[in-house]
C-alpha cells in the first residue's frame, strides 16, 4: 500500500462537496442537527444549503432591517411628541424603547454590512462576529431600557399624574400597527430564527409592539376608570417582559462568544460516530463551535490503525459531518501510532 501522509489538515473546497450520500462505513442514521431551512456560504467559501446562499439570506437580512428602521424612527418620533402631549409615561417610555430600537436597527445593518467583507490574513473568519456584538449590545439596550422605565415607573405609581387618554390610545395603535409591520418585514425578509443578530432586532420590534399594546391596555382602563395608575403598573409588566426575552438572546450571543458548542449539535454523539468508522482508534482534541449564526465549523483529531487508509477515513468523517450534522468547515488530522502528539490541556 503506498504511504499515506500521518497528518492532513483539510482544505473542505476539495472534499465536502463532491457526495450527497452518507460516507461508506460510517453508521446510517437519520441527520443529528435540528432541521432549519435558512441557506448559508461559510464566508465565501461557496457553501449552501437547500440552494440559497448566505449572500442572498444577507440580502434579505439588509432589506427587512432597512424597512424596520425607516418605520421605527418615524413612530419613535410621533410617540416622543405624542407622549408629552399626553402626558403619558407609557408613550414616552415606548419612544424611548423606540430609539434604542432605531439604533439597535442601524447597528444590525452595519453589523451585516461588515460581515459581508472578506477575510484577511490578520483576521482569518472576516467580520462575521461583528454580528454576535451586535446582537449581544442590542441584548444590553433593552435591559437598560427597562431598568430605566421600571425607575421612572415606581415614582408616578406615587404620584400618579393626569393623562390624556383618548389620544394616547390613538397613537399607541398606530404605533402597534408599525411595529407589526415592521416585524413582518424582519420575519418574510430576514432570518429571525438562525441569525441572532436577526433575532436581536425582532425582539427589538417586538418589545415595541408590546409597549404599544401596554400603552393602549392603560389608555382604556385611564379613560374608563380614570385609574392613572394603570400607566406606570403597564409599564412596569412590559418592561418586565422585554428583559426576560433580552437575557435570552444575551445568553445565546455569549454562549458564541465563549466558543460553544452550537445548542444543535451533541459533542458526544459526534465523537461515537467518529470513532465508529472503520480503521478509527480514537478520537481526540474534538472542538465544535459557532462562528457566527448559520456557520459552524469543528476541527479534532483521528488516530486511525497504522494500515488504514487515511484519504479514505478522512473522506468519511468529513461526509459524516456534512451529512449528519451540517457542518462543512472541518478541519480533521489524522494520526498514526508513529506519531507522538499531546493532547490539547483543557
Amino acid at each position: 500500500m503506498k504511504e499515506q501522509n500521518p497528518s492532513c489538515n483539510h482544505d473542505h473546497k476539495d472534499h465536502a462537496h463532491s457526495h450527497d450520500g452518507s460516507p461508506d462505513g460510517a453508521p446510517s442514521k437519520s441527520k443529528r442537527r435540528q432541521d432549519h431551512s435558512h441557506g448559508h456560504n461559510h464566508g465565501g467559501h461557496g457553501h449552501s444549503h437547500g440552494g440559497h446562499s448566505h449572500a442572498s439570506a444577507r440580502d434579505g437580512n439588509r432589506s427587512g432591517l432597512l424597512i424596520a428602521l425607516i418605520i421605527t424612527a418615524g413612530i419613535m418620533v410621533l410617540q416622543f411628541f405624542g407622549g408629552l402631549l399626553t402626558n403619558s409615561l407609557a408613550l414616552l417610555s415606548d419612544s424611548g424603547h423606540m430609539l434604542s430600537d432605531t439604533s439597535a436597527l442601524a447597528l444590525s445593518l452595519l453589523a451585516i454590512w461588515f460581515a459581508a467583507k472578506p477575510a484577511s490574513l490578520k483576521r482569518t473568519f472576516g467580520f462575521h462576529r461583528f454580528e454576535i456584538l451586535a446582537a449581544l449590545f442590542n441584548g444590553v439596550t433593552l435591559i437598560a431600557i427597562a431598568i430605566f422605565i421600571i425607575a421612572e415607573a415606581w415614582e408616578r405609581f406615587l404620584n400618579p399624574p393626569e393623562v390624556s387618554s383618548n389620544p394616547m390610545i390613538v397613537i399607541a395603535v398606530i404605533g402597534l400597527l408599525a411595529n407589526i409591520a415592521s416585524a413582518w418585514f424582519l420575519m418574510r425578509k430576514g432570518d429571525v430564527k438562525g441569525n441572532v443578530n436577526m433575532k436581536s432586532a425582532y425582539l427589538h420590534v417586538i418589545g415595541d409592539a408590546l409597549g404599544s399594546v401596554g400603552a393602549i391596555v392603560a389608555g382604556i382602563l385611564m379613560s374608563v376608570f380614570g385609574w392613572y395608575q394603570a400607566d406606570p403598573i403597564i409599564s412596569v409588566v412590559v418592561s418586565l417582559l422585554i428583559v426576560k426575552s433580552a437575557w435570552g438572546m444575551m445568553k445565546s450571543t455569549i454562549h458564541i462568544l465563549m466558543e460553544g458548542t452550537p445548542p444543535s449539535v451533541d459533542p458526544e454523539t459526534v465523537r461515537s460516530d467518529l470513532q465508529a468508522l472503520a480503521g478509527v482508534v480514537d478520537v481526540h482534541d474534538l472542538h465544535i463551535w459557532t462562528i457566527t449564526s448559520g456557520i459552524d465549523s469543528m476541527t479534532c483529531h483521528l488516530k486511525v490503525d497504522d494500515n488504514a487508509d487515511n484519504q479514505d477515513i478522512l473522506q468519511k468523517a468529513l461526509l459524516l459531518m456534512k451529512n449528519d450534522y451540517e457542518i462543512e468547515h472541518c478541519t480533521i488530522q489524522i494520526e498514526t501510532s508513529k506519531l507522538n502528539h499531546a493532547k490539547l490541556g483543557i
